[in-house]
């Protein structure tokens, strides 16, 4: 029997084809199994047609309740959790090294599962990852009740290493904040997957106090969302998701809540900038938690600023400003940068304006947009890739009011500036740009704006997957 389903279509296919794959199974196949496992479990017996897997894939029916019983136990996938995912998305949990990212124990050894699971640079294309609303919700339910390391670590067969070691480590995490302005995104994601990949190591491989152990953690953490980020910058939200997940596991291992406050704001662009308000604001709400315990009004201020992007993208005009009225007065109580968390280091009053601009782009109000522009500092010499995203916003804020001569300016500046720096968010706002010019003026681009964009797009296309390392850009 087959119940009739309305759901993501695409969702399903992929996901049962990856099943598929790794059980290296054709439709025929899979379905034999199938039907010979629920006989064994004495669910009666099951037509074995390969159509049925067919039907499945393409959305037109599901597995009914016994036929889901089958397949899960088939699949290693526990019935509760398969229950509680609904079809298609329990089948993650049958893809053994999402399952590790997704059900494994939040506990210090959990992690270490997941840090070594996470991938990099050779996964960038591998396949989707998609985390649900509902998915969402259960991580962080399940991450509140994350147990952080706590006992000493300690092995005669094992090197100690202390607090001197982990200060190492910090500073090259504090290096690659920094590096993706210099080297571009390409390097600076592989960089900061190696760190990850040394870091747990590292974890599992020496000895150490509880309080060592934690900063290890929160390292991996760190370097984990520095990926993530990159990831994100690079057009590749789903490999982003698997890395803020396991800076998400870290962070709850090392129980530290600066990387967790910022982890979970990262995630949350993330999620609004894939189509995903609300998971954003779900995000941002966990977040404020933790920040609360930071005394950081800087953090602070940049989860505002996260929460205004989300009701902007869902076109809460009043929600959107109410945040950034927030955002703006927790910055200006804000004190000196040296007191506040170094990964928040790149606030400025520049970047809140910038973040306001974009807002109001997104809420149709362009001449507000042009206004929070004309607030940034003249003087400020933010990155290149910063600097090409606010004027490409800029253009589009004088195109949608007509003005395409000084459109066409700015966007041949935005070109200019970004030259060869590496970034799909960069490529793709510029691409709509030109887009968008070519409409106004009749297919016309200046030859210059044509020029120098393929130009960037060259140098841009060796180092494509890899992205930002630094958290200073929005992506939205």
């Amino acid at each position: 029997m087959a119940v009739a389903v309305d759901d993501d279509t695409s969702t399903a296919r992929g996901l049962l084809q990856l099943v598929l794959d790794q059980e290296r199974c054709d439709h025929n196949t899979f379905a034999r199994r199938l039907a010979a496992h629920h006989q064994r479990l004495g669910l009666g017996t099951m037509a074995c047609r390969p159509e049925k897997i067919s039907r499945w894939k393409k959305g037109r029916t599901r597995p009914d309740r016994r036929a889901t019983i089958a397949m899960a136990d088939m699949l290693g996938v526990p019935l509760d959790q398969a229950h509680a995912l609904g079809w298609p998305h329990w089948l993650r949990l049958a893809l053994r090294d999402d399952r590790a990212l997704l059900a494994s124990p939040w506990t210090p050894s959990g992690t270490v599962q997941a840090l070594e699971l996470v991938g990099g640079f050779a996964d960038m294309e591998r396949r989707e990852f998609v985390i649900t609303g509902g998915t969402l919700a259960a991580l962080l339910a399940s991450w509140t009740a994350a147990a952080p390391a706590t006992a000493v670590l300690t092995s005669n067969r094992r090197p100690l290493i202390n607090d001197d070691t982990v200060r190492l480590i910090d500073d090259r995490l504090a290096t690659l904040r920094h590096l993706d302005d210099q080297i571009g995104s390409g390097q600076t994601y592989a960089l900061a997957c190696a760190e990850r990949r040394m870091i747990t190591h590292t974890l599992k491989n020496t000895s150490c106090s509880t309080t060592t152990g934690r900063r290890l953690f929160a390292a991996a953490a760190e370097a984990s969302r520095i990926s993530g980020w990159c990831a994100l910058d690079s057009g590749h939200p789903a490999q982003a998701q698997r890395h803020y997940l396991a800076a998400l596991r870290s962070a709850g291992s090392a129980a530290d809540p600066v990387v967790t406050a910022n982890t979970l704001g990262f995630w949350a662009m993330l999620r609004y900038s894939t189509g995903d308000p609300e998971g954003a604001l779900q995000l941002v709400d966990a977040a404020h938690r933790h920040a609360a315990r930071t005394d950081s009004r800087r953090m602070t201020a940049v989860l505002h600023a996260r929460a205004s992007r989300a009701h902007a993208r869902a076109g809460n005009t009043l929600a959107s400003q109410r945040a950034e009225h927030a955002m703006f007065d927790t910055y200006e109580r804000a004190g000196p940068p040296d007191h506040e968390p170094t990964c928040v280091y790149w606030i400025n009053r520049d970047e809140l304006h910038g973040w306001a601009a974009t807002n109001a782009l997104d809420l149709r109000d362009p001449r507000r947009a042009l206004t929070h522009h004309a607030a940034i500092t003249p003087a400020h010499q933010p990155a290149p890739r910063t600097a090409a995203l606010r004027l490409a916003r800029q253009a589009d804020a004088h195109l949608a009011l007509g003005d395409i001569e000084a459109a066409v300016h700015t966007a041949d500046q935005a070109v200019q500036i970004l030259g060869g720096v590496a970034s799909s968010r960069g490529t793709s706002l510029l691409t709509g740009l030109k887009n968008k010019l070519a409409v106004h003026v009749g297919g016309h681009i200046p030859a210059r704006f044509v020029a120098e964009e393929r130009s960037g797009a060259r140098a841009r296309q060796p180092t494509r997957r890899g992205p930002n390392g630094s958290p200073r850009r929005d992506p939205a």
